[in-house]
């Protein structure tokens, strides 16, 4: 199947990243959002990481310009179930992304590709519910999206061999590369990465050390570029609660339980970068330990 129209549903941190690469490759984009002030800012937000491209000489203006010309950003689901391949980029909860679909399947194209950018939920759950559930899959593109290298590919167990190699065909115009993961819970990088960020935290709920000696020792002692608290505000402590819950219910292993800090976190609402507090305090000029 030939793709050349993207919907994408969520203008968010998430979607705003993937109309912008998507653009950037050819495609013809149409990004979503429930709030019109969402998509605004997406799209100023769109501009500026590629205003920062082209000074940094990694596109020309001409590049830009054209990216740009070809989103087109609506508040109606209809419009955006008339692309060849949808990406739902909505927030990390099953019963939002379920109602996304629901209300995309009456004007769907006979044709047309349904995936989830889900970093942990059931794509096969998530497909059953559809009207096409062999052309459903995950495509899970890491954070963010136009710096990351990687997208995650998630076959859901009636997912065909066509709609796969469609979505990696859009893969690689990309130039991304594709890591082919199983249907289960938290697929691949998620599955490792988040337990060890959960570890990182029950360290420093038993005191083993505080958020500065940790991020440091990983920093440092592991070569990693951010430490593990540092990296759980980035990606949002509320996101990293709801995929260590999935990993918790779906695989029933203690080892996956959500250290009660990360909840008390959560629960604070001290979500950390989007909020403004997390592991570390970003209201004055240089982030500071919260603990």
């Amino acid at each position: 199947m030939t793709v050349n129209s993207i919907g994408v549903v969520g203008a968010g941190q998430m979607g705003n990243g993937i109309a912008h690469v998507m653009a950037l490759a050819g495609y013809d984009v149409v990004l979503n959002d429930i709030s019109e002030d969402a998509l605004q800012r997406a799209i100023t937000l769109i501009e500026r990481n590629l205003d920062r491209q082209v000074s940094r000489e990694k596109i020309t203006q001409t590049d830009r310009d054209q990216a740009m010309a070809r989103i087109v950003i609506t508040q109606e689901l209809p419009q955006v179930a008339q692309t060849d391949l949808i990406i739902e980029a909505a927030t990390e909860e099953e019963a939002i992304k379920q109602k996304i679909f629901d209300s995309l399947l009456p004007h769907l194209g006979e044709n047309t590709i349904l995936t989830s950018n889900t970093s942990s939920i059931s794509i096969t759950r998530l497909a059953s519910r559809t009207d096409r559930p062999e052309k459903f899959m995950g495509f899970h593109f890491m954070n963010p999206v136009p710096v990351m290298q990687l997208v995650e590919l998630i076959r859901g167990i009636a997912t065909d061999k066509e709609t796969y190699d469609t979505c990696l065909g859009v893969v690689e115009k990309l130039g991304k590369t594709a890591a082919s993961a199983e249907d289960f819970p938290a697929f691949i990088v998620n599955r490792i990465l988040m337990p060890m960020i959960n570890e990182a935290v029950y360290t420093l709920y038993e005191g083993v050390g505080n958020v500065n000696s940790i991020d440091q020792s990983m920093k440092l002692g592991a070569n990693h570029p951010m430490g593990p608290l540092e990296l759980a505000d980035f990606i949002g402590l509320d996101t990293c609660l709801a995929i260590m819950n999935v990993l918790h219910d779906g695989l029933a292993d203690t080892k996956y339980r959500p250290c009660p800090l990360l909840t008390k976190y959560v629960e604070a609402g001290w979500l950390g970068r989007k909020t403004q507090r997390g592991f570390y305090d970003y209201r004055g000029d240089t982030p500071v330990p919260t603990r």
